[in-house]
């Protein structure tokens, strides 16, 4: 069901200052800033030859990441997104494993403009896992 390693998500505690490390320090393509104000953060994306990084920073204090800023203050990794070809197959297949969608269970658009869902890391060894269609 999953494809190729779409990308890893990195929570950080300014987001600015991370973008400008990952470019001046390592070198790297980074992305204009994106708003999501439906999944609460700012993200800048650090483009890599096979995959991506996405920093990730709380909109305001009711964002999901927020709470994980405020448990890990200097950031760490936060998910793993793999590509799939269809969201909806995958969320089928995935409710006949018994695996947990989180929120509503129904894909949102994330932020590339394509479906996502976010899987429990309770299912998946820890991780919380986000699937993506291309």
């Amino acid at each position: 069901m999953i494809g190729r390693l779409n990308h890893i998500a990195i929570v950080v505690p300014d987001l600015v200052a991370a973008a400008n490390t990952y470019r001046d320090s390592l070198g790297a393509n980074v992305s204009i800033i994106y708003e999501l104000p439906d999944h609460g953060v700012r993200l800048v994306f650090v483009e890599l030859p096979n995959s991506k990084v996405e920093l990730l920073h709380p909109l305001n204090e009711s964002s999901p990441i927020f709470s994980f800023l405020e448990r890990n203050p200097t950031g760490g990794m936060h998910h793993i997104c793999y590509e799939v070809q269809n969201i909806y197959t995958a969320v089928d297949s995935l409710r006949r494993t018994g695996a947990k969608i989180l929120g509503d269970g129904e894909p949102k658009i994330g932020a590339h403009g394509k479906p996502v869902i976010f899987l429990s890391p309770k299912d998946f060894l820890g991780t919380l896992i986000e699937l993506e269609q291309v």
